[in-house]
């Protein structure tokens, strides 16, 4: 497997040979003027790249509308991206970057194509919409029109002071504008507005339930799909940005608790100084607790929109989102991921008594015997070390991912009007790139973001791999765009695809996709059960 280094390097490579594609499509009018795009070389479909979806006006506030122009712009260009952290000393991207994809078939349709909008991972601190992770020419085969986006992330996307210069949520406000010109623009490209599917992995998974509980948001889609990830991981809310921002402040030089002083600061500082600046993690704490700059219930301000008035907990657990036809789920090994971005220093750190944060215990001996049990059920007898870091991966996946999918899973097939369908992704195959570069080539089992390599075509040359893998490619993306088109991944009496009810509340099952496809139950371990006895003692819930 190529070095991370060196998969960096072709990353780069492959954002700038990717624009020598120049045979143009039709002209379109969409509300900004009129656009063109380009057909790729394979002749698979066309292709809109870096349309601006809205712009950003001032720094840490709610996108503007949408730039307007005179004439017709040719969009074959994907190269724009959110500002954000590429590595540790290489700061890239653009505080302007509000832009989209849109990918169609070549061939005409009598009727609207199903529109699917898929929303990008990455903590909420990194990543973008590019086609270089997320190609769409598995998509395109099943006649759909895909949409994807990039959004502000990390403290320029999720500054929380609750003040009217930066009340939070921006990036998530960047979501729903993508969205809106999705309904106002789609028809244009074939696509059909009232037949939106919304789906993304990871920090994108957790922002398609934010969509669902979000009043802002409503009307702009009719279906979801949420790859491990949700808005009731410990990583994915923030109960008390404003010390978040004056931790950060404090990385800076400066010590201070007042929202407008944290502004003021914030506002003199270039994106680079504000993105090289760090808060330390906890002592014993794993790797995901660093993602702090996330979504936040926001304070009610004079002539601000909320995006989100409660804690996701509170909303779903108690039925407050919009009721659409779900598929939801995880990977079986998501901690290879996790545990393969851990270096020496915090391994031998590790500490089973530093409990996710959205735990609140009521003393230090209860914390510790959490600790205690935790440690037994992972590990044994053994310590955490780079021998035993496949067993602390099931630790670190199921704490930030496969409790918190499972939970909501459990509470939205208790509080949901409509079908719930769900998963477990375990296909161990030569497409599992996620956990090969983590250094988990022998390990079995699928890790977070295995799946994505079956749904979405990478830059990087995999002929072969696509080959040897075609079915499961098929197999997934069919039962993906049966669900945007039908509210169901697999209708009755479809050939070659597994039966896939949905969820019962009082028998709750999902598919398990392999090598083999079958039901299973949804609570699959002790270790799961552990987890939801403690969250349901001690869930911090505000």
């Amino acid at each position: 497997m190529w070095s991370r280094s060196v998969v960096k390097w072709v990353v780069l490579w492959s954002l700038w040979a990717g624009r020598w594609v120049r045979q143009p499509t039709r002209e379109v009018r969409v509300s900004n003027g009129w656009l063109q795009g380009v057909i790729p070389n394979e002749g698979t479909h066309a292709q809109y790249l870096g349309v601006p979806y809205a712009t950003v006006k001032t720094r840490f506030q709610a996108p503007g509308p949408e730039p307007t122009w005179e004439g017709t712009r040719v969009f074959h260009d994907e190269h724009i991206r959110c500002k954000q952290r590429f590595s540790s000393t290489f700061i890239t991207g653009e505080e302007d970057c509000l832009t989209l994809n849109v990918y169609t078939p070549l061939q005409a349709s009598p009727d609207p194509r199903p529109v699917m909008v898929f929303i990008h991972g990455g903590g909420f601190r990194d990543g973008s919409g590019s086609p270089f992770l997320y190609g769409p020419q598995y998509f395109m085969r099943h006649d759909v029109i895909l949409v994807t986006f990039n959004y502000r992330l990390e403290v320029l996307g999720f500054l929380c002071l609750g003040i009217k210069e930066a009340p939070g949520n921006v990036g998530l406000k960047d979501q729903t504008a993508a969205l809106k010109w999705v309904k106002k623009n789609i028809r244009k490209f074939g696509g059909d507005p009232d037949n939106v599917t919304i789906f993304g992995e990871s920090a994108g998974s957790a922002s398609v339930m934010y969509h669902l509980i979000s009043p802002m948001s409503k009307g702009l889609f009719h279906k979801a799909i949420l790859q491990s990830g949700s808005a009731i991981s410990p990583w994915s809310f923030q109960f008390d940005p404003l010390k978040t921002a004056s931790q950060l402040a404090k990385s800076m030089g400066y010590s201070t608790e007042d929202p407008n002083e944290i502004y003021r600061i914030f506002m003199t500082k270039t994106a680079v100084e504000l993105l090289t600046a760090r808060v330390p993690r906890r002592k014993g704490d794993i790797v995901l607790s660093e993602n702090i700059f996330v979504p936040c219930v926001e304070k009610t301000l004079p002539d601000e929109e909320q995006f989100l008035s409660d804690t996701p907990y509170n909303l779903i657990s108690n039925g407050h989102y919009t009721k659409v036809p779900l598929i939801m789920g995880h990977n079986s090994a998501e901690g290879y991921m996790f545990a393969g971005k851990e270096n020496d220093t915090t391994i031998s750190n590790m500490d089973f008594n530093t409990i996710p944060r959205d735990l609140q215990c009521p003393n230090d001996d209860e914390q510790m015997k959490i600790g205690k049990r935790l440690k037994e059920l992972y590990m044994g007898n053994e310590e955490v070390n780079k021998e035993t870091l496949v067993k602390f991966a099931g630790f670190e996946g199921d704490s930030s991912i496969t409790f918190p999918v499972v939970s909501a899973i459990d509470m939205l097939v208790k509080t949901s009007t409509e079908p719930v369908y769900s998963y477990k992704f375990s296909y161990d195959g030569w497409m599992n790139f996620a956990k090969k570069y983590f250094g988990f080539m022998s390990a079995p089992g699928a890790t977070h973001a295995d799946e994505l390599f079956y749904m979405f075509k990478i830059k990087i040359p995999v002929l072969l791999h696509e080959y040897i893998e075609w079915d499961v490619i098929q197999r997934i993306t069919t039962m993906w765009t049966n669900f945007a088109k039908y509210g169901e991944p697999v209708p009755r009496g479809t050939p070659l695809l597994p039966p896939w009810p949905p969820t019962d509340k009082a028998d709750q099952r999902l598919l398990g996709i392999g090598k083999k496809c079958s039901m299973a139950p949804v609570w699959s371990s002790e270790a799961l059960l552990f987890w939801n006895s403690t969250y349901t003692k001690y869930r911090r819930k505000a």
